[in-house]
């Protein structure tokens, strides 16, 4: 997928290369109407907010995805970003629009104790809407696609945060739905933010050689077409690009260098028929030898995720290694982009879309929800999708050849209870491969599992649960145990949130209500509160996040008495409080002499600039009141701030004193990343000797892959200074990242 800007009227006007008319103007409706609700915002990087619901749109558009996806496209932030209903959305666009666009939207009006909790929550709730509807998952792509590509415009700490939520829970998602155009670009850009040495690196290596590698194509490629030319086939046989994090996944899972990477040399066969593919193998293979181990069928037994295709590494031109596919146009399609393609328009059928049979393709679905019924805790749930469902997976065959896809590590007690929970629970002995094996037996690729069960067994033994790999497998477990001992838990759970309440101060009785604790139960997704309670006592639920929201009401009323507190002991500390009459000037002379920093109101404070962050003037600042040692000015994004926030300390107004009266060198911490090449550091030298002459010390480090990471402390009279200073830096050649550090 090309990485292109859209405008309203390109997507409308790609829209209208395969919709009809009246489903064109339902994608205009949706446009306009999204463009008004969203008038007067703005994205962080100061462009108008239509832009990103427009990307989104056009990323479907090119998608070829039906009226409903594409409209949600352009209206899947209205919800939670504007005043927009979602009974608005539903009357104005139908219920498949509605469904999408609350599929997509995020729990944002519900408080979380954190934002790992938060984010889990969301995870859930847009996993289990993907289940109601693909097309709830491939719009969430999409947008997450877009934010990924203007990712620059964040901070240094959200951009490495949400890299990483990508890497963890939307490539493995684009992944799975087999859209792999979506999934590398994802992960490239993820890598770029998480790893940039790695990234920049290896981009290094694969731009020096290009022009070889390009001509050994090209080669390879004219070889190829003389070796298949007696078949007469219609062909058509291009280089595939490998992407980078494939590249750095393979340097690192396989301890190899990137000369070792085989397929970097690779290409692409793409035939009309399933039989063609057979006869272009057999021609390859008649032509170069085969690298032991290196060829797949995933024609014969496809992936998970439906995608198709004959993979073979043979000895090519020259001796070296060279990766061939060959694939249908039909499988091409399906592996660039996965479900997406079969959810796309075809004209004629109703609504635009394919029947809704095609959930049934991805049997992950299935697990999806089962996973959901077994734990009620989000984060446990999204551990068990990133575990099971985006792990390593291998295949294991019944007596009578029945497929069971299973997690690498999984044994016949997993597979017992993948088939059905009562197999499971009757399950005393299994056979593989004809042998009996013990119930903790890994199960490897290929393997037949026969699972022994008998009518009469007294059900699963506690020791199981250390026996098995699956989450669903261990749930299922402890559901047959929780049953049995369920009055004993709810009793259980009681004293554990009544002692974990005396040691937090809080009073049991006054807070353990019934009503506080249905309303908890609720929330956290269980019918009543001695269901919550049974769940604490299992062992299912940690009393912690229980704790933290049924005192949230009471640590709320507590957190703005300290305030009012703390605000109350700082005016009759430091007494004297500025009149309205008073001149700034008069304040500047009594309180910005030396730190250049005024607070709003308060003369004769000890006033100091943070270490941590080393703020300069015209950063975004605020004071932090210390213990005996006044105000500590820091920046706003500063991460000991935000800390302090979390913890309703007390924080107040400060601002910087006027830039002409104060000519002091503030200091400021820069830290850069670049490749050590020859003259890289007097280069940096120079850059920083043109900016400010004032350099207090200069520290780096060169690792094994020859990237050089170099840490500046300089004396800056402002922020623009210090942004003219980064931009020199930046401008050096083969400096690749440079960012200001917290301490």
């Amino acid at each position: 997928m090309a990485t292109k800007v859209w405008t309203a009227d390109e997507v409308i006007k790609q829209v209208a290369e395969y919709m009809n008319q009246e489903h064109i103007e339902e994608v205009k409706k949706a446009y306009q109407f999204a463009a008004v609700a969203h008038a007067d915002q703005t994205r962080q990087s100061g462009e108008p907010y239509i832009t990103h619901p427009t990307q989104v749109a056009g990323i479907l558009a090119d998608l070829h995805m039906d009226p409903a996806t594409v409209s949600a496209g352009f209206l899947h932030d209205i919800v939670e970003d504007t005043g927009v209903e979602l009974s608005d959305v539903k009357e104005l666009f139908g219920d498949d629009v509605c469904l999408i666009v609350d599929g997509v939207t995020k729990l944002s009006k519900i408080k979380y104790k954190s934002s790992q909790e938060r984010l889990a929550e969301n995870h859930r709730k847009l996993l289990l809407a993907m289940c109601k509807d693909i097309r709830v998952m491939i719009v969430k792509l999409a947008d997450r696609l877009h934010n990924m590509r203007t990712l620059k415009s964040l901070r240094p700490d959200k951009q490495r945060r949400i890299a990483k939520e990508t890497l963890e829970i939307y490539a493995p998602i684009a992944d799975r739905l087999g859209i792999g155009t979506v999934k590398w670009e994802l992960e490239d850009i993820s890598l770029r933010y998480l790893n940039p040495q790695q990234y920049y690196r290896i981009v290094h290596l694969m731009n020096s050689r290009r022009d070889q590698r390009e001509d050994y194509i090209q080669k390879a490629i004219k070889q190829v077409k003389g070796a298949i030319a007696d078949l007469d086939l219609k062909v058509d046989i291009y280089g595939r690009p490998k992407h980078i994090y494939s590249v750095y996944r393979k340097m690192v899972d396989q301890h190899k260098q990137f000369s070792q990477i085989y397929d970097l040399l690779a290409i692409r066969v793409i035939v009309e028929s399933i039989k063609d593919c057979y006869a272009v193998l057999g021609a390859i293979h008649s032509e170069w030898k085969p690298m032991p181990g290196r060829f797949k069928d995933y024609i014969a037994m496809p992936k998970d995720n439906m995608y198709q295709s004959l993979h073979t590494t043979v000895i090519g031109p020259e001796g070296k290694p060279l990766e061939v596919q060959i694939r249908t146009e039909e499988m091409h399609q399906v592996a660039e982009f996965g479900i997406a393609a079969h959810w796309a328009y075809k004209e004629g059928i109703k609504d635009g879309v394919q029947g809704s049979n095609d959930n049934n393709k991805l049997n992950w679905f299935k697990e999806i929800i089962e996973l959901q019924e077994d734990t009620d805790d989000a984060a446990d749930f999204m551990d068990g999708v990133k575990g099971e469902l985006f792990g390593d997976r291998v295949y294991a065959f019944t007596p009578k050849g029945d497929v069971f896809e299973l997690p690498k590590g999984a044994g016949p007690l997993d597979m017992a209870y993948i088939i059905h929970t009562e197999v499971g629970n009757h399950t005393t002995g299994a056979r593989v491969n004809g042998k009996i094996v013990p119930l903790d037996f890994e199960v490897s690729n290929g393997d037949i599992v026969d699972i022994i069960t008998s009518p009469n067994s007294a059900g699963p033994s506690r020791d199981w649960l250390q026996m098995v790999h699956t989450r669903r497998a261990r749930n299922k477990i402890k559901q047959f145990f929780r049953q049995e001992d369920r009055v004993q838990n709810i009793e259980t759970g009681r004293e554990i949130l009544t002692h974990h309440l005396q040691n937090a101060g809080f009073s049991p009785k006054a807070v353990l209500t019934d009503e506080k604790l249905d309303k908890v139960a609720q929330n956290m997704h269980y019918q009543h509160g001695e269901d919550l309670l049974a769940a604490v006592g299992f062992g299912d639920l940690q009393p912690t996040g229980v704790i933290n929201r049924i005192t949230e009401d009471i640590r709320a009323q507590k957190k703005k008495e300290r305030q009012d507190q703390a605000e109350r002991e700082v005016l009759e500390k430091h007494q004297t409080i500025s009149e309205k009459t008073e001149t700034k000037q008069q304040r500047h002379a009594k309180q910005s002499s030396s730190s250049g920093v005024i607070i709003e109101g308060v003369d004769n404070m000890l006033v100091r600039l943070s270490h941590c962050c080393t703020p300069v003037p015209g950063d975004d600042i605020v004071g932090y009141i210390t213990k005996g040692r006044g105000v500590s000015v820091h920046r706003v994004d500063c991460p000991n701030i935000k800390k302090a926030e979390e913890n309703g300390e007390r924080l107040i107004e400060v601002s910087w004193d006027d830039p002409g009266t104060n000519r002091t060198n503030y200091p400021a911490n820069l830290s850069f990343s670049g490749y050590n090449r020859s003259g890289l550091l007097t280069d940096v030298l120079n850059a920083v000797n043109n900016v400010t002459k004032d350099v207090s010390s200069i520290n780096g480090q060169v690792d094994h892959n020859k990237m050089a990471t170099v840490s500046v402390s300089v004396g800056i009279r402002n922020l623009e200074q210090l942004e003219r200073l980064i931009n020199t830096i930046k401008n050096i050649p083969d400096v690749y990242v440079i960012e200001r550090t917290f301490r």
